[in-house]
């Protein structure tokens, strides 16, 4: 898993994370990060810092067994602040380019 924990990347993914719920492109939350990485629709998974190891147990499990890359975010709080939402533990990416876009953002020297 692929940690990002640099304030500045945090904020490129939280900014980006915005971009992607105003466009429809994510699932937000454990449940739906699991059902849609169960019908294979997911390119990208962000974990928060804080996530319980529940939630980490059942998505980086799945996560790994479709091959889809995981990368831990911001808080739970931060990730819901961005959201609109109460705290967030898991979001998942379904758009090729924007899981593209963040990996970039969150690492672009592709470390």
């Amino acid at each position: 898993m692929t940690t990002s924990r640099r304030p500045e990347d945090d904020e490129r993914l939280l900014r980006l994370l915005g971009l992607g719920e105003r466009s429809r492109k994510l699932g937000v939350g454990v449940d739906a990060t699991r059902a849609q990485l169960q019908r294979g629709d997911v390119n990208l998974v962000i974990l928060a810092s804080d996530a319980s190891e529940r939630a980490v147990d059942k998505v980086v499990r799945l996560a790994r067994a479709r091959s889809v890359t995981v990368v831990s975010g911001p808080t739970a709080a931060q990730m819901g602040d961005r959201l609109g939402r109460p705290p967030v533990m898991t979001v998942a990416v379904r758009d090729r380019d924007l899981a593209a876009g963040i990996l970039a953002a969150i690492d672009p020297d592709g470390r």
